[in-house]
Formats: C-alpha cells, sequence, structure tokens
C-alpha cells in the first residue's frame, strides 16, 4: 500500500503528465467497487478506524435513488423542503450539456425527479436555498462558471412542479465565475442579504435582496466589499465576535462590517485563501465560534482554528496530513451528543482533461468532536466514492444527520445518499 504523502507525490507528477493511468473500469463509483463503504470489511492495514456499525449506502447507481438528468459535470448540491411537505428535498446543479438544474422530491412514494432549468447553462458550485420572494417556499439562488458573468435566482413555481421554475437574473456585467454564494444579513438590517464571490474579479460582493424581486427585470445592485489580490473561495456566516451580528467567512478570513457597505478583513490563514470553510461552536460553551478550512481543489491541510483572547487564530490540523482535493466540508452534531463534529470529503476526479480517475482513494471522513476541542477521526467510506459538495440533513426523521452526496465527474450523473446508523461506543 503506498502511503498517502507518496500517492501526493505521485499524483502531482501524474497530473503534469496528464492523469494516473487507470483503465476506464477503475471509476471510484463503478458497480464493482465497494457496496456499503469499508466500515464492513476487513481490519485496514493503515489502521484506520470505520464506522461502526457502517453506514447504509443508497446510489442511483444501484437503483435506490433516481439517476439523476443531468451531465458528466455535477456542479452543486443544496438541500432543504421545496414543496413545505415536511420532508427533505434536494436540488442538483450542472453545466456543459443536459439540464442546467434538476430536484428531487421526497415522496411518500419514494423520489421523483423534476428538471428545474432545461438549460443549457453554466451553473457554478456553491450555490443556496432561500425564498427570495417571500412567498414562504423555498427558490435556488446560484452563479456561473468561468464561461459567464452572470448569477440567477430560480422562483419556485409551486404547486405546478411539472414546469420548469421561472430563470431571473441578480448579475450580469463585470467579471465571470461565482464559486459560493450565502445569504443572511451581515449588514445586521433585518432582512438578508446575498454574499457571493467573484472569482474573475478576485473580489467578494454584496447585494440587498430587493423588496418586489419578482418585480425587478433588470439585474440587482450590488456592491464591492472586499477586494483581494487574488481568486478566493468558500464562505461561512456566523457571529464571529459575539456581537450578535452575522459575519462573512471565507478565503482565510473573516470581515467585520463597519457600517454602510464597509467590511474590515481580518486574517485568519492566509494559506487557506482558496478553500472551503464552515464555522460553529466546537467548544460547547465559548462565547465566539471555530472555523475549519481545508483545501477543496487542491491539496493541503484540514484544519480547525481558535481564536484566543487577543484576536489571534491558533489552527489545529484534523487530519495530520495533507487532504487531496477536499471539496465537502460541514459542521453538524452528526452523533446526537450536543457536540459538533465535523464532516469532511475527497473528490474523485476533477480534471476534465483526462478520462481516467484522479485519485480512486478519496475517503469520507467524520471527526466527532467533544466539545472541548478533542475529535476521533471515523472513516465512513475509502476507496469506492468520489464526493462534491456534500450536505448534511436528516432525510428520514431519525434525529440523525445523513450525508447527501455526489460525484463531480466520474460517476456522473449520479447521487448518492448514506444513511446514519447511530454511532456505536465502546
Amino acid at each position: 500500500m503506498i502511503p498517502r504523502r507518496s500517492f501526493l507525490t505521485l499524483l502531482g507528477a501524474a497530473t503534469a503528465a496528464g492523469g494516473l493511468g487507470l483503465s476506464s473500469n477503475k471509476s471510484v463509483v463503478s458497480k464493482g467497487s465497494i457496496s456499503h463503504g469499508y466500515a464492513d470489511a476487513a481490519p485496514d492495514p493503515c489502521g484506520e478506524t470505520f464506522a461502526e456499525p457502517p453506514w447504509k449506502h443508497l446510489s442511483s447507481a444501484n437503483g435506490d435513488l433516481p439517476v439523476p438528468q443531468t451531465s458528466d459535470q455535477q456542479t452543486g448540491s443544496v438541500l432543504g423542503d421545496i414543496d413545505n411537505d415536511g420532508r427533505l428535498d434536494f436540488a442538483i446543479t450542472n453545466r456543459r450539456s443536459g439540464n442546467a438544474a434538476i430536484w428531487m422530491q421526497n415522496t411518500t412514494q419514494g423520489w421523483k425527479q423534476h428538471v428545474l432549468d432545461p438549460g443549457p447553462l453554466n451553473i457554478e458550485a456553491g450555490g443556496a436555498l432561500f425564498d427570495v420572494d417571500g412567498d414562504g417556499y423555498l427558490d435556488l439562488v446560484a452563479g456561473g462558471d468561468n464561461s459567464t458573468n452572470e448569477v440567477w435566482w430560480w422562483q419556485n413555481p409551486h404547486p405546478n412542479y411539472d414546469h420548469p421554475w421561472t430563470r431571473r437574473t441578480i448579475k450580469s456585467s463585470g467579471k465571470t465565475q461565482h464559486h459560493d454564494l450565502m445569504i443572511g444579513d451581515v449588514l445586521g438590517e433585518g432582512r438578508p442579504q446575498l454574499v457571493f464571490w467573484n472569482q474573475g474579479a478576485s473580489a467578494l460582493f454584496l447585494a440587498r435582496i430587493p423588496g418586489h424581486p419578482t418585480s425587478v427585470t433588470a439585474p440587482w445592485p450590488f456592491e464591492l466589499i472586499y477586494q483581494a489580490d487574488a481568486p478566493m473561495e468558500g464562505l461561512a456566516l456566523a457571529d464571529v465576535d459575539n456581537d450578535g451580528v452575522l459575519e462573512v467567512m471565507g478565503g482565510g478570513r473573516w470581515y467585520k462590517h463597519e457600517g454602510n457597505m464597509n467590511f474590515t478583513a481580518h486574517v485568519i490563514d492566509d494559506a487557506q485563501k482558496f478553500s472551503r470553510c464552515a464555522a460553529g461552536k466546537l467548544i460547547r460553551g465559548s462565547n465566539v465560534v471555530q472555523v475549519v478550512f481545508c483545501n477543496g481543489d487542491g491539496c493541503g491541510p484540514l484544519k480547525w482554528y481558535e481564536q484566543g483572547r487577543d484576536g489571534s487564530w491558533t489552527g489545529h490540523d484534523l487530519l495530520g496530513e495533507d487532504l487531496i482535493h477536499g471539496h465537502s466540508l460541514r459542521i453538524g452534531d452528526i452523533d446526537g451528543d450536543g457536540n459538533l463534529d465535523i464532516f469532511c470529503a475527497e473528490m474523485a476526479k476533477w480534471a476534465d482533461w483526462t478520462k481516467t480517475v484522479d485519485y480512486p482513494r478519496a475517503h469520507m471522513w467524520i471527526f466527532y468532536g467533544d466539545g472541548k476541542g478533542n475529535f476521533e477521526k471515523i472513516t465512513i467510506s475509502k476507496g469506492g466514492y468520489g464526493t462534491h459538495e456534500a450536505r448534511l440533513a436528516d432525510f428520514f426523521g431519525s434525529g440523525r444527520l445523513d450525508i447527501l452526496s455526489k460525484p463531480y465527474e466520474s460517476g456522473a450523473p449520479g447521487v448518492d445518499i448514506w444513511i446514519n446508523p447511530g454511532r456505536r461506543r465502546l
């Protein structure tokens, strides 16, 4: 077995040469792969601790879920109760070909697929569900990739779900690519705003949501709140300084609102400029939040950070070695013990110029927290599934958080749900 660090060296050399040279039947989501993760397999020679009992794996590859009517580049996933029936649904966005977006309705008879936008449209990762028009139903908000300078929202057509949603324009000027956006009241005005990265401009923008957005025909006004010197990504919203107002976090920084449209950037870790981001009170009873960063589109450490009384941040390495394209990073109380845990998963393929799998040993981990800053690493799956833009949610009313997962390329179109069986403690 090649150690992870040695594999990173191999990966770098192979990527430069155009791939790892795996044959096409080595797809990490092929039916010949592991059916339920590695939790029920023989002890791992590298000494990993696998989930016990194992998480049950539902997959469109096995007929457990409908195969998404998307394409071979599934960019984003969002989840929420789209039809207001008390059950969680989800949507998947797409680019290059096929439907631009679909959503899966969680019904009493099973999952029913609907076309949200037939496209063609190149939607970037990092969208959100939010009730933009205030009618009580969740709408979709997402930005375009590096082929377009647009950001859009789609109006939920309830109850007429047999028709595509109406797409409306938020932004149609400036530079391209909008990887990551979030919605929350970061101005302290009593109503939420839209915050989004624009990688082509190396900038973070904010837009107020119009009072009557369905009547607006022109793009929304938006303003610069941070100008970077290079493209950044990753977003979270949390009350960093315990002042009762949400702050923006991302790009290795947090941004303090100073009045009007003025924000001051405070560096947490400058090495995490281009990273995934999640935030929450990992230390139970803490007056301030902690933050987690990892590289979602490269190789680097997975770290959680705590803030000292002097405002400085201290990072703690969770993995002990580099993460490989860890494009799924979430925080939630996964085992229901009242302490927040960290979920992280790696991609299997990201290079669209090869037909081979880029990293066939992609992992899914949970770092179970004790509320005191200590974490136990548990492997959910290894070497069978590439994960991109995964989400945590209780799909089946068990009171436990499950995992919504999908591949980006290899195995796409496809979608997976990992059912949380509860945790067996010694």
